[in-house]
């Protein structure tokens, strides 16, 4: 029962997200450049043809999916990165206080990468999502000055 509120299950419960969290980073970053590739036929291709279509109601459908797939992909992986980069810390500094540096560098090292996966990922969406919503304000307001 002492054994139980040590919280040692709680450490062993939270270093099993470190994987999933990794993996989620990694994905986000591959959703990253597949929405950047999206979002460049957008500007070349789709947007004309929404504007020539002139469905105002369907051109705002699309802009509103589209948007918040961008504002997702800004907001989720930075936070992943966040807590991939604080999972490691808690057994590397455990590993510098039994004096193996070693495995403190390890788990240093898994943590700035996590760091850096986020913020790419994070970036993306966010560049991605102001382009989008400029490109869709002027399409919608040359389409409603046309109307």
């Amino acid at each position: 029962m002492i054994d139980f509120f040590s919280f040692a299950w709680l450490h062993d419960a939270v270093s099993w997200l470190l994987a999933p969290a990794l993996a989620a980073l990694l994905l986000g970053c591959a959703l990253a450049l597949l929405e950047g590739g999206i979002a460049v036929g957008e500007r070349f291709y789709g947007l004309a043809r929404l504007h020539a279509a002139g469905d105002l109601a369907r051109v705002q459908a699309v802009a509103r999916r589209r948007l918040e797939r961008a504002d997702l992909l800004a907001r989720i992986p930075p936070m992943l990165g966040l807590m991939a980069t604080i999972i490691p810390l808690g057994p590397g500094l455990a590993a510098l206080g039994q004096g193996d540096p070693a495995r403190l560098a390890s788990a240093v090292t898994v943590a700035f990468d996590a760091t850096v996966l986020g913020l790419v990922a994070g970036i993306g969406g966010m560049v991605i999502g102001k382009l989008r919503r400029r490109w869709y304000e002027e399409t919608l307001e040359a389409m409603e000055g046309a109307a």
